[in-house]
């Protein structure tokens, strides 16, 4: 059954039906953020450091509806990773929610502009990130259920802070299709946080979208 496009935001659009490409909503940085302080120090101004691709690192994202630990694996996107893991070591992803839930397709969060909890956006939320972007890397691997991935727009180079989580093995065709997200690493532990995240959402904008109250980096 094919799924009606949502309406068009300044985020971007997404043509969204099974087997069929899809445009993830994703910052073009082109607009300032307002602080790159966050609670564990100074944030990244333009592109981190690549990961090294023999380097992982295991980020933990907690929210109300439980914790969500993720494996970043270097080797699978050198400069998603890195990036990932530079913005969750600073503090820029605390308090930030998941504004976007497609049902047994993704969640998706990230935008520390338009989508801190408690002042979020509904007119921009999507559109935000870090005030820069980084550069555009080849998908490595498949999309599957637990699969986290940088969103972007149809723009290359668009990835800036925003990432999905996939919901359901049945979304890797429509991904694969476009084949332009960087897949950075695999929820380890915690999906059954991230169906909660995308039962408690009453639109593909949620009005009450769940936030990631601390995102944590250990080694490995």
């Amino acid at each position: 059954m094919t799924r009606r496009p949502p309406k068009l935001r300044l985020f971007a659009g997404l043509a969204l039906s099974v087997g069929v490409a899809v445009v993830l909503a994703a910052c073009s940085g082109s607009s300032p953020v307002t602080s790159t302080q966050g609670p564990a120090g100074s944030c990244p101004t333009t592109q981190p450091a690549p990961l090294a691709a023999g380097d992982t690192r295991t980020v933990t994202i907690q929210t109300d509806k439980g914790s969500i630990v993720i494996k970043v694996v270097g080797a699978l996107s050198p400069i998603a990773a890195g990036n990932f893991v530079a913005l969750a070591s600073c503090g820029f992803y605390d308090g930030v929610v998941f504004h976007r839930v497609v049902p047994d397709f993704v969640i998706q969060g990230g935008d520390g502009q338009f989508g801190k909890s408690g002042s979020v956006d509904q007119q921009r939320v999507g559109s935000g990130g870090p005030g820069y972007t980084i550069g555009d890397e080849p998908v490595t691997t498949t999309y599957a259920r637990g699969t986290v991935a940088m969103a972007r727009t149809r723009e290359p180079n668009s990835q800036g802070s925003q990432f999905f989580i996939v919901l359901n093995d049945s979304a890797a065709g429509a991904l694969a299709s476009a084949n332009t997200y960087a897949i950075f690493g695999t929820v380890t532990s915690g999906m059954d946080a991230v169906d909660a995240i995308a039962a408690a959402a009453d639109n593909e904008i949620p009005s009450h979208p769940i936030a990631m109250t601390k995102v944590t980096v250990t080694s490995p």
